[in-house]
């Protein structure tokens, strides 16, 4: 039996070599596919969804994810070297949404599981080292909590605020753009047509097949990498958007603001010269006062025409827009 920690050193040294090409926009990755016929991929892949709930769900193929053997992966590595490999049409489930409707979801079949993982590992390698610090969703160390975090940090001030949901996004993900979208990086044939492949793998329901003409399976592992890869475009095009957007260094202060900031300052040099306990906690009182009436006001003028700036945070699907600035910008 091969050692774990071997394997595992092994698969990301592989990973490793791809993300140190990751940052430099114009390098084009090659041979990919052949990483494809690497065993230890695959034992690195099984490591990671096996504990996952959800992959011990029967796919079509009716098996799950707890029964794997050498000889498994040898024959699926076989049916990838001849390009004889085709995924398994998905079983389509529909879980609860919170509004009462229901969103459909493909169960893959489990080689089709262990595959994904393996490709999605290596798209990860090549993409999160570009992806924007504003996109959120689906990536390591990020969650819904550290987009609330930024959105916290950095949305202060703003007057108008923009909330966009992309209505049946992985339904309606374009498979001839999706493929465009990846060449500017991967100049893979193999590996570009086996990505359309499982885009274009349909699915079951109620033992009927549906080929699928658009759309990312949800419920697909590889289908929250593809959908970052795609709405990346988006994110680029509003980080170009916001250089233009920006105006100006600093915000003008607000008078009302600065007589506050004033008032306390007088109280606190008043407080230092006093020494009677009835009017130092009237003083007490006045300066606290003051914090209140200036924590209540902005910090910069509402309609500075010398300032303006456009903030912007995504996850998935979603995306707010913050703006300081006039309604009509």
């Amino acid at each position: 039996m091969k050692n774990v920690r071997d394997i595992m050193r092994n698969s990301e040294r592989v990973l490793n070599s791809l993300a140190k090409h990751s940052k430099q926009p114009d390098y084009k990755f090659e041979r990919l596919y052949r990483l494809l016929f690497n065993e230890q991929m695959y034992y690195v892949a099984y490591q990671r969804i096996y504990a996952k709930e959800g992959n011990m769900t029967k796919g079509a193929d009716n098996k799950t994810i707890d029964r794997m053997s050498i000889s498994r992966i040898e024959k699926l590595i076989s049916s990838l070297k001849d390009e004889s490999y085709q995924p398994i049409p998905s079983r389509r489930v529909y879980i609860p949404k919170k509004n009462g409707k229901k969103r459909p979801l493909g169960i893959p079949a489990f080689n089709d599981k262990l595959l994904q993982e393996v490709v999605r590992m290596i798209l990860e390698a090549i993409y999160e080292g570009s992806f924007d610090m504003n996109s959120h969703g689906f990536r390591p160390k990020r969650s819904c909590h550290t987009a609330l975090r930024q959105i916290q940090r950095t949305f202060n001030g703003a007057r108008w605020f923009i909330e966009g949901d992309i209505k049946g996004f992985f339904d309606n993900i374009d498979h001839g753009v999706m493929i465009s979208i990846l060449e500017k990086r991967i100049s893979d044939e193999r590996f570009l047509r086996l990505i359309r492949k499982f885009l274009n793998a349909g699915y079951l329901e109620d033992w009927t097949y549906h080929k699928t003409y658009s759309g990312t399976p949800q419920g697909g592992i590889i289908s929250p990498m593809l959908a970052n890869i795609y709405l990346d475009q988006l994110d680029r095009y509003v980080r170009e958007y916001i250089q233009r957007f920006d105006k100006g260094k600093e915000r003008a202060d607000n008078p009302e603001r600065i007589k506050f900031e004033y008032g306390k300052r007088l109280a606190v040099l008043k407080l230092e010269k006093v020494k009677d306990k009835e009017q130092r906690k009237f003083i007490v009182k006045e300066i606290k006062a003051y914090d209140k009436g200036r924590a209540a006001i902005s910090c910069g003028v509402d309609m500075d025409e010398n300032f303006r700036r456009l903030k912007y945070v995504r996850y998935a699907d979603d995306f707010l827009c913050a703006v300081i600035g006039t309604k009509a910008e």
